[in-house]
C-alpha cells in the first residue's frame, strides 16, 4: 500500500487507530509504517496533541487516559459557571410535555435545576437522587426515580436492577455527562454510570451529552458510545479543531454557551 499519498486527514486516523491499538507507539515505527518522514510523523503528533487526541512522549505517543475523578460534591465546586451555563442551554433542548432521562451528574444536575425553573409538565426518569430532588420540586412534574444500589460517591444508583428499569420505558430525549470526551465518543470511569447512559440512549429518540471544555480530547476507563449515537453535544467552550471535525462528520449538533 503506497501510504506516502495519504492526505494528513487519512495520516491521523491511522496514526490514532495504531496508538489506541498498542496504547503507545514509536516515531520510527509509525514513520515506516506509513512510508512517510520520521519529521512529518512529528508534526502529526503535535497536532494531535495539541487537540488533547493523545499524549506525546518522547520519541512517540500513547493514549490520553483519564484514570480518577473526584466525588460528585467537590466537582460541583469546580466549573460553576460553565457548569451553569450549559445547563441553562441544554434546558432549551427539552419541550413541553416530554418524557426525559437524565442520569446522575454534576453538569446533568444543572440542567435538572435549569429544567425545575419551568413549567413544562414533563416526566423525568433518573437513577440520580440529586436530580430526582430538584426535578421533584416542580409541581407540574412526575419523577421516577431507578432502583438500584446506591453510591455515595456519586448520589446515584447503579447496577443491574437500575438498568433493566429503565429499559422499561421509552423516552423523547436522555441527557447524560460523562468524564471525557475524544473522537472515540464519551466515556466514564464508573462502569456501572456508562451501563445506565448505554441503557438511556437505547430507550430514547435523542440524546443530549452535556460536558465542561476540561473533558475534551481524554479517554476514560469505559467507552459508553460512538459520536454518531449523540444528537447533540451541549458545552461551554469550542473543542480543538480536530475533535470538533469529527463531531460534525458525525453528523452530532454542537451548542456552545460560553461567557461573556
Amino acid at each position: 500500500m503506497e501510504h506516502s499519498r495519504l492526505s494528513k486527514k487519512e495520516r491521523h486516523e491511522l496514526i490514532l487507530s495504531e496508538v489506541r491499538r498498542s496504547a503507545s507507539i514509536r516515531i520510527s515505527r509509525l514513520a515506516i509504517r506509513l512510508g512517510v518522514a520520521g519529521e512529518t510523523i512529528r508534526r502529526d503528533l503535535i497536532e494531535l496533541g495539541d487537540a488533547g487526541l493523545l499524549n506525546r512522549t518522547y520519541g512517540g505517543a500513547t493514549i490520553s487516559l483519564v484514570t480518577s475523578e473526584p466525588v460528585i460534591a467537590e466537582r460541583s465546586q469546580t466549573m460553576v459557571e460553565e457548569r451553569t451555563r450549559i445547563g441553562r442551554g441544554a434546558a432549551g433542548l427539552v419541550k413541553k410535555g416530554q418524557i426525559v432521562m437524565i442520569d446522575g451528574g454534576s453538569t446533568t444536575y444543572e440542567v435538572a435545576r435549569n429544567l425545575s425553573q419551568l413549567r413544562r409538565d414533563l416526566t423525568v426518569i433518573t437513577n440520580s437522587i440529586g436530580v430526582a430532588s430538584v426535578a421533584g420540586a416542580n409541581p407540574t412534574f412526575r419523577v421516577v426515580l431507578c432502583p438500584g444500589t446506591y453510591d455515595s460517591r456519586e448520589a446515584s444508583v447503579f447496577g443491574e436492577d437500575t438498568v433493566e428499569f429503565i429499559r422499561r420505558y421509552n423516552a423523547d430525549i436522555a441527557i447524560i455527562g460523562a468524564s471525557s470526551l475524544s473522537a472515540d465518543g464519551p466515556s466514564d470511569m464508573i462502569s456501572g454510570a456508562a451501563a445506565v447512559k448505554r441503557a438511556m440512549i437505547s430507550r430514547t429518540l435523542s440524546t443530549a451529552l452535556v460536558v465542561t471544555n476540561d473533558k475534551f480530547g481524554r479517554n476514560s476507563l469505559e467507552r459508553v458510545c460512538g459520536l454518531g449515537e449523540l444528537s447533540d453535544i451541549v458545552t461551554d467552550r469550542e473543542p480543538q479543531p480536530a475533535l470538533r471535525a469529527v463531531i460534525e462528520a458525525g453528523g452530532t449538533e454542537l451548542h456552545v454557551f460560553g461567557g461573556g
